[in-house]
């Protein structure tokens, strides 16, 4: 570099009859002088980074987007703990379908139980429905967890792990042959619109009960 040169054009003295103890301290002037001028080089760099060439979340655009979701119907690139990198996608795309239906279920079931009861506990007074687990008991409850048990083990075909649940490759998550005739005679375009209205409902309905549920237990009074 310029730099390097002018300090040899410096320090390089030639002398009429040099010493050879002269030269051997010149040559370790020199050394030590273009050690130090290293640490002033510039230094070369790639063209971009990986990480500002690597495609960003549209949830969250401070994070890579995580790649496993790529053309998932209803994905943004939510995934900040990188579930999709550790585990099949299909059980997590199952798993949140299923949560958004249950969540959309107790939605309703949460305000309505406030105002309507079944025949068998009609005569439990009852305005905070969080204490509705509490008032029919641990049998009521049981039966509730045993059907629900057993509709998972039917609809999957005993393949309830993450192993086996989608042993079969043509398995669709969140697809358990209910209602499909109604979709028969709708186009590709149709279907996935009414997939994409399921996910974001049951992610509203996620968030929807969890506030709900939040409300009585912090205000201790009925949502309506």
């Amino acid at each position: 570099s310029p730099f390097r040169r002018t300090l040899l054009s410096l320090v390089v003295v030639l002398e009429p009859s040099p010493s050879p103890l002269s030269t051997m301290m010149k040559i370790a002037t020199i050394a030590a002088l273009m050690g130090s001028a290293a640490a002033f080089a510039p230094v070369h760099t790639g063209k971009a980074s990986v990480a500002l060439n690597a495609e960003m979340s549209e949830s969250l655009p401070f994070l890579t987007n995580p790649k496993n979701t790529n053309g998932l119907i209803g994905s943004v690139g939510f995934d900040p703990l990188g579930f999709s990198d550790k585990w099949d996608i299909k059980w997590l795309q199952e798993a949140e379908i299923k949560h958004g239906r249950v969540s959309m279920l107790a939605t309703v079931g949460f305000v309505t139980a406030e105002f309507i009861k079944f025949p068998m506990f009609a005569g439990i007074e009852m305005d905070d429905s969080n204490m509705a687990p509490t008032l029919v008991g641990t049998s009521a409850m049981m039966q509730i967890v045993f059907a629900a048990g057993v509709e998972e083990w039917r609809t999957n075909n005993g393949n309830i792990t993450m192993d086996t649940m989608f042993s079969d490759p043509a398995r669709e998550p969140g697809n358990l042959g209910f209602a499909t005739d109604r979709l028969a005679y709708k186009s590709e375009e149709e279907v996935n619109k009414l997939k994409l209205q399921e996910i974001k409902n049951g992610r509203l309905a996620m968030l929807a009960i969890g506030g709900m549920i939040h409300h009585n237990f912090v205000t201790g009074e009925a949502l309506l």
